[in-house]
């Protein structure tokens, strides 16, 4: 049994992190997924929310490894 984990650059910061790439909040740009990290969607969500969005919600285990047979 092993374990899988992604890393990429944040689309909102540039700053490498990893994450269960089923998971992760993300946004479409030129109709490919790019990840958010953690920090981004935190201070993303207060400005959602005062312009009438819902805030983006963090799956659990979004920011983890999983199982290889998740894949």
């Amino acid at each position: 049994m092993g374990f899988v984990i992604a890393t990429a650059a944040c689309i909102g910061c540039n700053k490498f992190f990893t994450f269960n790439p089923h998971k992760v909040p993300s946004v479409r740009i030129q109709g490919r997924r790019e990840p958010v990290c953690r920090a981004c969607i935190e201070a993303a969500n207060p400005e959602r929310i005062k312009n009438g969005l819902d805030p983006v919600k963090i799956l659990p285990g979004a920011y983890e490894s999983f199982d290889e047979y998740e894949l």
